[in-house]
């Protein structure tokens, strides 16, 4: 029986192997710990911030930096809305002037024909029945009177008689119905005046008719 228990005993190079296989067997438990702890097996990349999932970080960036094409549409949208608010605004600034004008013109007219119906109430004063005078002289001077008024008021205005009498004469404002001889005014200057002319300011309004003297 002894004899048994002698021959189980293992050897020293028996003890050896195990030794080495139980060692082996840790360093082996180990890594796999290891490769537990670090699914990738990797280095690390840097880590996204708190908050903020590294999917999210691309989408955020590329939001915040549009494309040329979309800055270059975004620029014309604000020309055309420019351009359309400046067009409106003239447009209300040409009505609005336009009527400014025609309220001018119509108060400016309104004040001249209040003073011209003086002069028609001076005529009806004239003409009334009670008024006629037997002295022709007392009733041409009355009339005189209510011309010089219409004349004044006419002046004031801005009207002004073209009188071309013994002028060159200038188809700018006058207008040749013949030509007679004169020993007296020099060719083409104005012997008579057949209807006189008006201007308004430097504006003419009606040429004044006129004989031009085709000289001796």
């Amino acid at each position: 029986m002894a004899e048994d228990l002698n021959q189980q005993e293992p050897t020293a190079e028996e003890k050896a192997k195990f030794e080495a296989d139980v060692l082996k067997a840790a360093e082996e438990a180990m890594k796999m710990d290891d490769s537990t702890s670090s699914p990738t097996g990797g280095d690390k990349g840097p880590e996204p911030a708190e908050g903020t999932s590294s999917a999210e970080q691309p989408a955020e960036a590329a939001e915040a930096a549009p494309s040329a094409e979309e800055v270059l549409k975004q620029q014309l949208a604000d020309a055309n809305d420019r351009t359309l608010r400046l067009m409106a605004e003239f447009d209300n600034y040409r009505r609005r002037t336009a009527k400014e004008q025609l309220e001018l013109i119509e108060t400016a007219n309104g004040k001249l024909l209040e003073k011209l119906s003086e002069v028609q109430d001076n005529f009806e004063r004239a003409f009334a029945s009670e008024n006629k005078a037997q002295d022709l002289e007392a009733f041409e001077k009355g009339m005189q009177m209510i011309y010089n008024q219409f004349a004044k008021i006419l002046t004031d205005a801005g009207l002004e008689q073209i009188d071309p009498t013994g002028a060159e004469f200038d188809p700018n404002m006058h207008e040749a119905l013949m030509q007679q001889p004169s020993e007296t005014v020099p060719e083409g200057h104005v012997v008579t005046v057949f209807q006189k002319g008006y201007k308004l300011k430097n504006k003419i309004l009606k040429t004044a008719k006129v004989i031009v003297s085709s000289g001796k």
